[in-house]
């Protein structure tokens, strides 16, 4: 697979057209039937619609329906090379930069990030098995104490539930506080019941096996590492989380951590896909993956 750069990118999709194309072949490949005659088709472009027809019976297909492009009125080539530029950098790219890059107002730039990270949403996805990985970390707020004690107050500090199974996937989630039916309920909802499930001692998990989960764990005021009972495959997950957020972004509300967490859970997923982090994106937008119009505020 040829090198994901500037040029081939630019090579690739030169205009507005090309990015157009590029959706319409992956939600419509060629030689599929026809959604109204059922013919084996070919679909034609449109001048000046971003429509395409059937050859047979005319009916016509809309490849932006129901996408995070739907109804945009931003050049789908910026929208393209704002995915490029999120998929290029190590850390993720500030809307201040996206701004700067593409010559557009910075409320647009939030908006258009705010849509692509809806693409890397795999919260939901399956169960995770095997060896998994649990762990907390805290973003924001004041001191140092890693059990917060929490009381509503903006300034204190949000929490991020890691949950990753080694040589699988990691789901990172938003919970209000770490409290043990907090955590079982998250564990509960990701982690199948014959999982071994390697935790901290927060006594917040003693409560593991009561529900059936074969569960190790570490006191981390004696080691860190016993064996293949640890939980560094987590915490590496939280040195890309809090670069991103620190060294990037700067600052996130509380309202959008969870986009942010998404992420950083998708980089963390895809990270051996290299440059193909970019076409995986794209084949997120062929499955209809959209942020409603009501939402983009």
């Amino acid at each position: 697979m040829e090198k994901l750069s500037l040029k081939t990118f630019l090579r690739k999709y030169p205009n507005s057209e090309a990015c157009l194309d590029e959706i319409f072949t992956k939600r419509y490949p060629q030689g599929v039937d026809c959604i109204k005659c059922k013919k084996i088709t070919k679909y034609y472009k449109i001048t000046g619609r971003t429509a395409y027809s059937c050859e047979f019976c005319r009916t016509q297909v809309y490849p932006l329906a129901g996408t995070i492009f739907e109804k945009t009125t931003i050049d789908l080539r910026l929208w393209f090379y704002a995915m490029f530029l999120m998929i290029k950098t190590r850390s993720g790219v500030s809307a201040k930069q996206l701004e700067r890059e593409l010559g557009v107002a910075y409320k647009t730039a939030h908006r258009m990030f705010k849509q692509i990270r809806t693409l890397m949403d795999e919260n939901g996805g399956d169960m995770l098995t095997g060896d998994v990985e649990v762990d907390e970390t805290f973003i924001g707020g004041k001191g140092e104490n890693r059990r917060f004690v929490w009381h509503g107050n903006e300034k204190e500090k949000q929490v991020i539930m890691g949950m990753l199974q080694r040589n699988g996937k990691a789901y990172l989630k938003h919970i209000p506080n770490t409290g043990k039916w907090t955590l079982l309920k998250q564990i509960q909802e990701n982690v199948d019941p014959k999982a071994r499930v390697i935790t901290d001692q927060w006594g917040g998990y003693m409560q593991l096996p009561k529900f059936g989960y074969n569960h190790e764990y570490l006191d981390h005021g004696e080691t860190y590492v016993m064996g293949d009972i640890h939980t560094q495959n987590v915490e590496n997950v939280w040195s890309i989380l809090k670069r991103g957020i620190f060294g990037v972004y700067r600052q996130v509300s509380k309202q959008y951590l969870q986009s942010y967490a998404n992420e950083y859970a998708w980089r963390y997923n895809h990270r051996a896909l290299g440059d193909g982090m970019f076409n995986e994106l794209l084949n997120q937008v062929a499955l209809v993956k959209v942020l409603k119009v009501g939402q983009l505020a």
